[in-house]
């Protein structure tokens, strides 16, 4: 686990900024990013929203020195007033110096106290802004000051793409990685925190592999009770459990303590769509989306653009069909991985949910009747009847969605993650298939960045109660 702040920029936002800051002129360059504030805890994550690129006419560049017109920091200023956002001053280090030089020192000791003069907060958050190095092949170090100019380390700069690249404050080589499945990702993994959204067929698998391969911290969020029909499916679960209506997040909280005593675990018992819960899921790294309704979905598309998390879906189908003769035969057994990065294709763009998926399912809770003759009448998608999903096809899925984690974090794929957006797989035909994020048309989110924006996740229904 960490407890040091956290600047995080999506893969779009930093691929941008890097081609700006590294030009191949081998000069230094600089910009401005413009990063929401959100606390998280006692943790404090800086969310790249946008950016200011400082053009390169308006400096004089060196490949150790730059000096660039105050009139771009005013830009971010005003930019920045509006939402009370953090500014990071960055410029590149082309030879490769991954520290803050004396002159980088003396330049935020002359700008930063400027720009807290020339920015009114009156944001309960921690008022701070700050600078950053990147140097060749894109790694980035920063650092945060308060009003008093007191300096503090960024311990982790994370960059949620194709892949996943984390530059820790500590590193002296913070573009090599370590290697999956060794000694060095456990160690690292246990610094990352995740979040389990649905914690049943595919989120209990998910949440058991997790936990066994080191990561640091685990939110698991389920509402709903152990019943009997649960127990071919939750790991862990007993009858003990299912007689007694426990808790599915307590099977895990039980089961955990185990095996891994060290793991910091928050088990929130309560739907994603509650505004406690979704407070409590601002805090992780990541999202295992492991549910089987839309508006849970919905919810995960929403934090992953909000806070800036990668999403990691999971889903598992058995369609079955009745023939002519009235017997039941399975159509296909089906399994499905996605991977949305923050200001990618959603959930939604990709079509795993739709505006009428989300009327149905409203309309099947507050009127199962209404809901059926739409469905009879062709009005609203119902769904197709399904044998149960069986432990070994949910063991399939989960594992392939953990594994997609350890590839992001860790490549080790031939032809790079640009390809595997989406992994399906069938066991009738033994295919698999895949599609690449370029695939897949994409929306712009409307609330990208935005942290703990009121109303949370731009939804009314999760607004703060009077």
């Amino acid at each position: 686990m960490r407890n040091g702040p956290t600047l995080v920029l999506s893969g779009m936002l930093q691929a941008r900024l890097q081609s700006h800051l590294l030009p191949r002129d081998g000069l230094e360059a600089a910009a401005i990013l413009l990063c929401t504030k959100m606390s998280c805890g006692e943790e404090l994550k800086l969310l790249a929203k946008d950016m200011v690129l400082v053009p390169y006419v308006e400096c004089a560049r060196e490949e150790d020195f730059i000096q660039w017109p105050g009139d771009r920091v005013m830009d971010a200023i005003d930019k920045a007033e509006q939402e009370d956002l953090a500014l990071i001053l960055i410029h590149s280090h082309p030879g490769g110096l991954y520290e803050f030089s004396k002159v980088d020192c003396e330049s935020d000791r002359r700008i930063i106290p400027q720009i807290f003069t020339n920015i009114d907060s009156s944001s309960s958050i921690t008022k701070t802004h700050g600078s950053a190095i990147m140097v060749p092949g894109g790694a980035i170090k920063a650092r945060l000051y308060n009003d008093q100019m007191e300096a503090t380390p960024v311990e982790l700069v994370a960059v949620y793409g194709d892949d996943i690249r984390l530059f820790w404050g500590s590193d002296l080589t913070p573009t090599k990685r370590p290697m999956a499945f060794t000694e060095g990702m456990r160690k690292e993994l246990g610094k990352l925190t995740a979040l389990v959204v649905g914690y049943s067929g595919t989120g209990s698998i998910t949440a058991e592999q997790l936990a066994r391969a080191g990561i640091g911290g685990l939110v698991v969020v389920d509402f709903d009770h152990v019943e009997h029909r649960n127990l071919n499916r939750i790991i862990n679960s007993t009858m003990s459990d299912a007689e007694t209506e426990a808790l599915k997040v307590d099977v895990f909280r039980r089961a955990v303590s185990g095996f891994r005593p060290d793991l910091y675990v928050e088990c929130v018992p309560s739907s994603i769509n509650e505004r406690e819960a979704v407070l409590i899921a601002a805090r992780a790294d990541f999202i295992f989306c492991c549910v089987d309704s839309e508006e849970g979905r919905f919810i995960c598309d929403a934090m992953g653009s909000a806070f800036l998390q990668p999403i990691f879906d999971v889903g598992v189908v058995i369609p079955v069909r009745r023939g002519l003769d009235g017997v039941l035969s399975i159509v296909d057994i089906n399994g499905r991985v996605d991977y949305v990065q923050p200001g990618g294709a959603s959930l939604r763009d990709r079509g795993i949910y739709s505006s009428e998926s989300l009327r149905a399912e409203e309309l099947a809770k507050r009127d199962p009747i209404a809901h059926a003759e739409q469905v009879e009448a062709g009005y609203m998608p119902g769904a197709n009847e399904q044998a149960p999903s069986v432990i070994t096809v949910n063991m399939q899925a989960a594992s392939l969605c953990v594994q997609e984690l350890i590839a992001r974090l860790y490549p080790y794929r031939l032809d790079g993650n640009a390809k595997f957006a989406q992994t399906k797989f069938g066991l009738i035909d033994g295919e698999y298939e895949f599609t690449a994020e370029s695939e897949f048309s994409m929306t712009q989110s409307h609330n990208m960045a935005d942290g703990l924006k009121e109303p949370l996740l731009g939804l009314p229904s999760l607004s703060k109660r009077p």
